[in-house]
């Protein structure tokens, strides 16, 4: 049975007009959409598409960095995304938050607390027994304190002792004991006396 196709014509003198078949092309060798003949003299249509289909890709020119360029849809984008390199932020406050703002980063960037509040977070701002972001905390509470110490006389009147001007607090107070005396009485029998002078 003859071949469907011819793929060589040679005229009675022996000349050769057409000779496909040396030729090489194939189907995935020849652009997409264009056509032409293999070497058995067959028409094809050509499947290449250079390195890769890019019909379904879904990058957008916001997802490619900033003056790069890419291929997808079957067009070239050029990228928008800014490169941020290292960025680095501070918190002050306690419900302080940093926003990273958008584009690429190259991993270097950091988050920190605000050099001013980490200096206030030494052992002795933070109470005795609480640890804050690791610090332990040495304060007791009477650091400030300016402590007196009186001495009282008991009186049957009700006293009210306060630290004189310029302290903060008691140390102590002393209330002297109440004298009592006892003394015989011509009744035969003893007279006891409460807070008489010794």
């Amino acid at each position: 049975m003859p071949n469907t196709y011819n793929n060589k014509v040679v005229l009675a003198s022996g000349e050769v007009l057409i000779d496909l078949t040396a030729d090489t092309v194939d189907a995935a060798h020849l652009l997409s959409g264009y056509t032409a003949h293999d070497k058995s003299g067959a028409p094809i249509t050509g499947s290449c598409d250079y390195d890769s289909d890019t019909s379904d890709d879904t990058a957008a020119v916001s997802e490619i960095l900033a003056g790069k360029t890419a291929h997808a849809r079957g067009a070239q984008l050029t990228g928008t995304m800014p490169n941020r390199g290292g960025v680095n932020g501070t918190i002050a406050t306690k419900t302080g938050q940093y926003t990273i703002p958008q584009g690429y980063h190259d991993g270097s960037g950091k988050v920190s607390i605000d050099a001013t509040e980490q200096a206030k977070l030494i052992p002795g701002n933070i109470r005795e027994g609480i640890t804050i972001l690791g610090v332990e905390g040495t304060m007791s509470g009477s650091e400030s304190e300016n402590k007196q110490a009186k001495a009282v006389t008991p009186t049957f009147a009700q006293q009210v002792v306060l630290p004189d001007t310029g302290y903060t607090c008691l140390s102590q107070v002393t209330v002297a004991a109440i004298t009592v005396t006892y003394s015989d009485n011509a009744a035969g029998g003893q007279t006891v006396t409460i807070g008489a002078s010794a």
